[in-house]
């Protein structure tokens, strides 16, 4: 049969593979800090980057570290909550009077969870030191810990020299690699509880009454610095050291989506009026709004769009089918982003199909790609069902028989022996016929010899 209807047609549209403004001509923020990162963590797509991969020092974000691997031994069973436990000598190794503390001593016992959230909210060094040792045995094997974890979560830019985060040129990381970090801490229930937590109050121990906390991160807690505070803050972990400057590590959740943004090396500016801006935080909440008000999820395809016809063949009802997708995909764009260049890439099963087809049967699928990056793919089905013509299925079933190599064999050897026949068959008779011929003359010669004379 020949088809003499074949088309199709690709709707052209292009995502983003990695959003950054200049990609879309967005304003870009130009955070007051030497790196920041800005992500969606829902669809893991970078909105703004700034000297993410250079190395920096983390100084107290590096407690993120130290408090999932303690929640993750919490989870193994190795440690628990309401464990009672005490410091040891160690308890003030590598630290400085002028770092952050609770004044946690030597023998006071303490739950672990109560030390996380001393850890945690108030960034007490010597906090860190005491669940280093419980965790590992010791806390020089600690930090061993801490830096296969670290490739372990491809943060391939980081060396950690302690387990709290003060001053050590070895002790490094890069705005991406802590993205990495408080990304997957924030997988843990207690992580996050902990860090959305504005005030804490540790009951008292053995050697001190009871301690009230307050959250170092103005996002969340209003007590320490004025002004900051963000409706839809997460929590994060601050850190601050003279060769880090202000940094913080902070996430937000707006409408269904997650951002998880790292400043680092930001300063605490004396304003004209004489306050003081300590631009962690203001960059922070800056880049949170920049994000959600300049980025929504947009729809690439839809379930049910009408992408594609393929010719059928076998039916007398129609020439071709057309594909719907079945499913959608969805992507992290610009709002004034231009539709007309996402690319929709169509792949189908076989050029044409054969009748009958079903409704909904998969006849391929579609993709989204940008600048060689793939947004995801949903299946092509048939948008309606095409019933097949008996008499055009038999002729084709006789013509794709007839059209097999070996039926051609055969045919072509049944021609030659048949024509062999005849040929043998034609020279037979012309022979019989030529020797009949032959004894004719040869009976009349001696008849016509014997005849008498008169």
């Amino acid at each position: 049969m020949k088809i003499n209807r074949f088309f199709s047609f690709v709707l052209l549209l292009a995502v983003l593979c990695s959003l950054t403004p200049a990609a879309f001509a967005l304003d870009d923020p130009e955070p007051a800090c030497t790196a920041a990162i800005l992500v969606d963590v829902t669809n893991d797509q970078v909105l703004y980057e700034y000297n993410a991969d250079e190395s920096r020092y983390p100084a107290s974000i590096t407690k993120v570290m130290t408090a999932l691997l303690t929640i993750e031994a919490i989870e193994r069973g190795d440690l628990s909550l309401d464990d009672e436990i005490a410091g040891t000598t160690a308890i003030n190794d590598d630290l400085s009077l002028e770092g952050s503390s609770q004044n946690i001593l030597a023998g006071e016992y303490m739950s672990v969870k109560n030390l996380l959230y001393c850890m945690l909210m108030s960034s007490a060094n010597e906090a860190c030191n005491i669940l280093g040792e419980n965790v590992s045995g010791s806390i020089s094997a600690f930090v061993e810990t801490m830096n296969t974890r670290a490739q372990e979560l491809g943060m391939t830019g980081t060396h950690f020299a302690n387990a709290h985060g003060l001053h050590n040129d070895d002790h490094y990381t890069t705005a991406r690699d802590i993205y990495l970090l408080l990304k997957e801490a924030m997988t843990h229930d207690l992580f996050r509880e902990i860090v959305h937590t504005a005030t804490y109050t540790v009951p008292a121990t053995n050697k001190s009454a009871e301690r009230t906390l307050y959250n170092t991160d103005a996002l969340i807690s209003d007590y320490t610095y004025k002004g900051y505070t963000y409706d839809y803050a997460l929590g994060g972990k601050t850190g601050s050291t003279p060769e880090a400057g202000k940094c913080l590590a902070s996430s937000a959740e707006k409408d269904g989506r997650m951002l998880i943004c790292v400043v680092l090396g930001a300063e605490e500016v004396t304003q004209s009026d004489g306050s003081v801006q300590i631009q962690s935080f203001s960059e922070s909440k800056r880049l949170f709004e920049w994000g959600f008000n300049n980025f929504s999820v947009q729809s690439l395809v839809n379930d049910g769009d009408l992408l594609q016809e393929v010719p059928v063949i076998l039916s007398n009802d129609a020439n071709y089918v057309t594909l719907k997708a079945q499913g959608s995909i969805t992507a992290l764009l610009p709002n004034d982003f231009d539709s007309s260049t996402i690319e929709k890439n169509v792949t189908l099963n076989s050029e044409h199909v054969e009748a009958p087809v079903e409704e909904n049967q998969v006849l391929g699928q579609v993709s989204v790609t940008y600048d060689g990056a793939d947004y995801g793919s949903v299946p092509l089905v048939a948008a309606n069902s095409v019933s097949r013509s008996q008499l055009l299925y038999i002729l084709y079933c006789i013509t794709e028989f007839f059209g097999q190599l070996w039926v051609k064999l055969v045919g072509f050897a049944l021609l030659a022996a048949g024509a062999a026949l005849l040929i043998n068959r034609l020279f037979f008779r012309r022979r019989r016929k030529h020797k009949s011929t032959s004894r004719g003359f040869s009976s009349g010669s001696s008849y016509r010899g014997g005849r008498r004379r008169r």
